[in-house]
């Protein structure tokens, strides 16, 4: 990795850009920091890039198989720059496979469509869970880093002893780190020679890993990784009451801190696999935080043994919050939910701009959409694994451009708790909006006559979020009573033989009763 940050400085054409001028100009450690604080995802980029003429391909395939499966390489990496190695090169063997298989289609273009879109939605979604692990390495310390795994780890082999859970955790921590780093190379070797420890330990690790270890190594890594979780092992004979009851916990926690906490983390989770990494996160937070207190205590044992009620409380709020957030969507409706997040974190982070909110709260209302419908247990993990990707997506944008102290607290505090303290989080009264005119806030041109659905509706919640930000006291109704008039003043125009007379004429009493609702004259 030194020797290529030292050919990029050296290199006239990319040294002379400026963010990388900045990193060259410092020593190697620093250096290699200051590359990955540019490292970002491009949005304008297309999942993979586009095929312009299938038959072409198929023509570059026979002549040159290398190049199709190189651009694939070249186009993921930097649409996805936060994806590791070794799983885009699992996915360029997969893509070479589609391509194979649909040039001998005499529909290829329907053949394509069916085969590609899994691996565009595989790579959106796995290059999501990789950025996110990578903020957590540099957010948080090691110890958080660890303890993620070591809960990943033992849902998925709760089988396996500790002592190989603990060092398979520490294993993974570091490669994790030595992908986000950027060293591809290393990332891929270190990959293969975990997957291939792995193998050789399948029968005291997992017995559902066996067909993954059966495949070629381009194949093998992912498949352990989406590999189900082992079945339950008989564990009544070892009771998790000794962590809150035996006398001696306190000795252990000041003597053994870094044995104790993950050994407690280990056998929590390997016996409540159903339940949602933060949450399991959350009750070895309580925990830890219990017995810091209760140890410096003269009676310790009466103090934690309360532990059980604790943890069973921690659990119940993490699965009441999400019963609520999914009563409220069945109850409002999909579209209305949506407005109603808009509402509510528009007040909570008014700092966003009104499209920034609208995605937000896109992201939020469609994990809701596929979360809300499933059973319990599956409605609470699908509901805590979508919102810590959601909400670290907004931390990453707090980090890049500080949104407000409320939101600094909650992504810097506690990895556990990120979620229930963003749902917590109250109305942003230190935010002034720059005072806007309705003939600002309400775009009234014959465009709107051109936009799609969708378009026309993320116009309309854009609107919904500049009027909440404009008059953050007003009622809901109040606010929906704009944008139902709004839409419909379009709907009324767009039909009109002169569409711009009609708003002009139209939208002028539109933009009354908005000044009406702001308060101007």
């Amino acid at each position: 990795m030194t020797t290529f940050l030292e050919h990029v400085c050296n290199n006239q054409g990319m040294a002379d850009k400026q963010e990388f001028s900045d990193c060259c100009n410092i020593n190697n450690k620093a250096r290699l920091k200051c590359f990955l604080l540019y490292k970002k995802d491009d949005t304008e980029y297309s999942d993979v890039f586009q095929i312009p003429n299938l038959e072409q391909i198929c023509d570059v395939d026979k002549e040159n198989q290398a190049s199709v499966k190189e651009r694939y390489i070249y186009e993921t990496s930097r649409k996805h720059p936060f994806l590791y190695g070794p799983t885009i090169l699992t996915m360029s063997a997969c893509y070479e496979t589609a391509i194979r298989s649909c040039c001998q289609e005499e529909n290829k273009t329907e053949c394509f469509q069916i085969k590609l879109e899994p691996i565009r939605k595989y790579v959106r979604e796995i290059s999501l869970r990789h950025h996110h692990l990578c903020e957590i390495g540099i957010k948080f310390n090691h110890k958080v880093s660890k303890a993620v795994e070591l809960v990943l780890l033992t849902k998925k082999q709760p089988k396996a002893n500790f002592s190989e859970i603990a060092k398979l955790a520490g294993d993974v921590k570091n490669l994790h780190q030595t992908c986000c780093e950027g060293d591809v190379v290393a990332c891929v070797l270190g990959r293969s020679q975990l997957m291939n420890d792995t193998c050789s330990k399948q029968s005291a690790l997992s017995s559902k890993i066996t067909p993954c270890c059966a495949l070629s190594v381009p194949f093998r890594g992912e498949c352990i990784i989406n590999s189900e979780n082992d079945d339950k092992p008989d564990l009544s004979s070892l009771p998790l009451s000794r962590f809150t009851e035996d006398r001696f916990v306190c000795k252990q926690f000041i003597d053994k801190q870094d044995d104790l906490l993950p050994e407690f983390l280990y056998e929590y989770s390997r016996r409540h696999s159903e339940l949602a990494l933060s949450v399991i996160l959350r009750v070895y937070t309580v925990y830890q935080n219990l017995l810091g207190k209760c140890c410096k205590l003269e009676n310790p044992l009466e103090c934690y043994s309360h532990g059980k009620e604790m943890f069973q409380r921690v659990v119940g709020e993490s699965h009441e919050r999400i019963k609520n957030h999914c009563d409220l969507r069945e109850k409002l409706g999909d579209a209305n939910f949506h407005d109603r997040l808009i509402i509510l974190y528009t007040k909570k982070v008014p700092q966003l701009s009104a499209q920034e909110l609208v995605t937000f709260t896109k992201n939020m209302a469609a994990a809701a959409t596929k979360c809300c419908p499933l059973r319990d247990e599956q409605r609470f993990v699908c509901m805590e694994d979508s919102a810590k990707l959601i909400l670290g997506a907004l931390c990453r944008r707090h980090e890049a451009e500080p949104i407000n102290a409320g939101v600094g607290h909650c992504c810097e505090d506690s990895y556990a708790f990120r979620k229930p303290c963003f749902d917590d989080l109250q109305v942003d009264r230190t935010y002034i909006s720059p005072p806007l005119s309705c003939d600002q806030v309400i775009s009234l041109k014959e465009d709107l006559c051109k936009a799609r659905e969708e378009q026309f509706q993320t116009e309309k919640q854009k609107l919904l979020s500049n009027l909440v930000k404009q008059k953050p006291r007003a009622t809901e109704m109040q606010v929906q009573l704009i944008i139902a008039d709004f839409a419909h003043l379009v709907e009324t125009c767009c039909q009109a033989e002169e569409s711009e007379m009609c708003f002009r004429g139209e939208g002028s009493k539109l933009i009354e009763k908005c000044q009406s609702l702001l308060g101007h004259k």
